[in-house]
Formats: structure tokens, C-alpha cells, sequence
């Protein structure tokens, strides 16, 4: 289970996603920058989405206590090369 809550700040979001709903679960803050999510995502496509769609791609990679507990969305391709490609063909862009 993945929950999101996002809410504007300027231009940029920032969320608060929480993986789980047992006494483990993970709770991370996310930046979603404008130009970042203009990039990744088709415009229709609303943030929470994208902020979900990126954990369950994280998740299908590592456990949800490997996941780091803030950090800017863009900083996922660092570590996972083929993830912008592969949020934008699950997002339908």
C-alpha cells in the first residue's frame, strides 16, 4: 500500500508518501521539481501519480527500508539509469 500526499510549493511539489499501513511502514518526502516532471511525464498526468508510480518502481527493486526517506525524484536515475524511460512508457508518454 502506498499513499501520497502532495502539495505545491512555488512551482515545485513536495510529497509525503507512506509505504505500508503495519507498524513497519516507511514514511519519505519527495521534491518533484516543474521542469522535471514537465520532462517525465505526459501533461495530464497529476503528481501523486507520478510520486506513486516512481515508489512502485522502486519497490519492484528493493525493499521499502532501502528507499531513501527524503529525496528530489530526479535523484532516482542516479541510482536506477532506466528509470526516467521506464516512468515515462508506464505514464503513457
Amino acid at each position: 500500500m502506498i499513499t501520497v500526499s502532495c502539495e505545491p510549493d512555488g512551482d515545485d511539489w513536495r510529497c509525503s508518501v507512506t509505504i505500508g499501513d503495519d507498524a513497519r511502514a516507511t514514511r519519505h518526502q519527495v521534491t518533484v521539481r516543474a521542469e522535471y516532471l514537465l520532462r517525465i511525464a505526459p501533461p495530464t498526468a497529476q503528481v501523486d501519480d507520478v510520486v506513486r508510480t516512481s515508489f512502485e518502481f522502486l519497490l519492484a527493486r528493493e525493499p521499502r527500508e532501502s528507499i531513501l526517506r527524503s529525496f528530489d525524484l530526479a535523484e532516482i536515475s542516479r541510482y536506477f539509469p532506466e528509470y526516467d524511460a521506464e516512468l515515462t512508457k508506464a505514464l503513457g508518454g
